[in-house]
């Protein structure tokens, strides 16, 4: 079995007191090393690069120009803080530079848009202050009408700090990326003791701050904790990361009148925490909300990039215009107006694919699109009074109301303006649901499009919530889901790790890995499985 320890060890080096895989090439760059323990540290939260674009890509980083100027504090002076792209990793051939400033009413967060760069080009970027500098690599994307011979991402979503660790993000730098793609849950908000590990929800770390998050301060010292996690840390100092929010960046099945676990009582107003939740997000992460790279000059998530004549990627936004979740056997469920996008992405989500010029349409899509009955999931001593571990005798399978599921009639509309424009190759890239699934998504018996969803890199799935041994019981509610929905050509409901997607004008490809034990930072990951996809043929089929 190839593994991916095996990778990492045929192309990793140390430099700067910190292994780092290439994500690009055979070149290397390191982060920062510690400064003494005399000397205060400046960059103690990396660097990231994300939406790459043919000629610029958003640069990021956070400094701390005192001790006391912590995420969160409010506190800390103004700094300058220079930054400069170049095409080699010393620097000799600067490509674009400039100052920018930053202050506490961003929480010392630095987003800059690099311009004026070549396609498909690396480019070393760096940034300092004083006598600290940081440094990171990235990618641009190829030109708008490039013929691509391949582009290869990584796809991952759901990773929850107290349920383990992100050894997920460590092997997926192996992996020769383009670009990384996160589908949401990228952090959690959750107390101590919530949602940890397993099905007693043990905390193999332990969130900062211990309570849940509501205020911005408590955005904004989860967004710092999370990216010093070693691991994503190295990823985001490679790879550039193309990003979109699911629920948990703000609260868990947030919409935009509420969430099901916040209590205005105790939490104050909704929509102060949504703001102060996005606020968050916009200042700690490398994405353009709004359109620019500018902190606080609008929400909008949803955008498009083209990746040559080879592939696009529509982002979508699932959380912030949806209309709020009701029941499956709730008669509004059948509404023709419901929406999970807004009516205004609506329209956008289907112009893109009507006029997108590339081979694969490929949709960030955060929550499952594939209609899905699930088998009841029965826990621990509700499972033993069973008797059977037949999931087909456990009662009626249901949908996921909070999944596309939930709003079947702009489901319906989007697959048929695939069907009726002849739109081919359009494959959503899903998440939000722990599992690894490939889905055929068929309108009247026929497959229109594909879904690949990627597995959790650390949040629970089906054996913690159950309180089985994994592949165990679950082997038996995998077999029922494909006999309820034979639109599933495969499902995992166990592994937790990372997936691959490798596009050429002719397939696309998907690997998912699965790490050993999330609970050890030093986990080794191997293959679980290889599905392919024909160009022309919505079907999944086996490598």
């Amino acid at each position: 079995m190839e593994t991916s320890s095996t990778l990492l060890g045929r192309r990793t080096m140390i430099l700067g007191g910190i292994g780092l895989a290439a994500g690009i090439g055979t070149t290397f760059v390191s982060l920062p090393s510690p400064a003494p323990a005399t000397r205060h540290r400046v960059f103690q939260h990396g660097v990231a690069s994300g939406d790459p674009l043919p000629h610029a890509v958003v640069l990021w980083t956070r400094v701390t120009p005192r001790p006391d100027a912590t995420a969160g504090s409010g506190i800390g002076e103004v700094a300058e803080v220079t930054w400069q792209v170049a095409r080699d990793p010393g620097f000799s051939r600067v490509a674009a530079e400039g100052v920018v400033t930053t202050d506490a009413d961003r929480d010392h967060t630095v987003k800059v848009d690099a311009e004026g760069l070549q396609p498909a080009t690396t480019y070393w970027f760096r940034f300092r202050l004083g006598r600290d500098v940081a440094i990171g690599r990235t990618r641009t994307a190829p030109a708008m009408e490039a013929d691509v011979e391949r582009l290869r991402l990584g796809v991952v979503s759901c990773a929850n700090w107290q349920a383990g660790h992100f050894s997920a993000y460590r092997h997926l730098r192996s992996h020769d990326l383009d670009v990384v793609v996160h589908l949401g849950d990228y952090l959690y908000e959750y107390e101590l003791g919530r949602y940890g590990h397993g099905h007693y929800w043990e905390d193999v770390r332990r969130h900062e701050p211990p309570h849940e998050t509501v205020s911005l301060e408590d955005y904004r010292r989860r967004h710092a904790q999370y990216k010093t996690d070693p691991d994503l840390a190295a990823l985001h100092a490679t790879v550039p990361m193309i990003a979109t929010w699911d629920d948990h960046e703000v609260a868990d099945g947030w919409h935009p009148g509420g969430a099901f676990e916040h209590d205005p009582v105790s939490e104050g107003p909704w929509e102060q925490r949504r703001r102060a939740a996005l606020r968050a997000y916009d200042e700690w992460m490398p994405v353009r909300l709004g359109g620019t790279a500018e902190v606080g000059d609008g929400e909008r998530i949803h955008r498009r990039f083209v990746f040559g004549r080879l592939a696009d990627l529509s982002m979508l936004d699932l959380r912030g215009h949806r209309d709020e979740r009701v029941d499956a056997d709730d008669p509004e469920t059948d509404r023709e107006d419901r929406t999970i996008t807004g009516h205004q992405q609506e329209r956008w989500l289907a112009d893109s694919l009507r006029t997108s010029g590339a081979r694969w349409k490929l949709i960030g899509n955060p929550v499952m699109m594939a209609p899905m009955l699930m088998p009841p999931r029965p826990r621990g001593q509700e499972l033993a009074v069973k008797r059977t571990t037949d999931p087909m005798t456990w009662g009626e399978a249901r949908p996921n109301t909070d999944t596309w599921d939930g709003y079947p009639a702009e489901r319906r509309r989007l697959l048929q303006g695939i069907a009726d424009a002849g739109v081919e190759d359009v494959m959503f890239l899903s998440g939000d649901v722990h599992t690894a699934w490939g889905n055929e998504i068929e309108l009247e018996g026929r497959p229109v499009a594909t879904e690949l969803v990627c597995n959790a890199v650390t949040s629970n799935n089906v054996d913690d919530y159950m309180g089985t041994e994994p592949r165990t019981v679950s082997l038996a509610m995998e077999a029922a889901i494909q006999v309820v929905n034979p639109h599933v050509r495969f499902v995992n409901l166990d592994d937790h790790g990372f997936s691959v997607l490798e596009l050429t004008p002719t397939e696309a490809r998907m690997e998912w890995w699965a790490v050993d034990d999330r609970r050890d930072p030093d986990s080794d990951a191997h293959r679980l499985a290889v599905r392919r996809v024909v160009s022309g043929d919505a079907r999944v089929l086996p490598a």
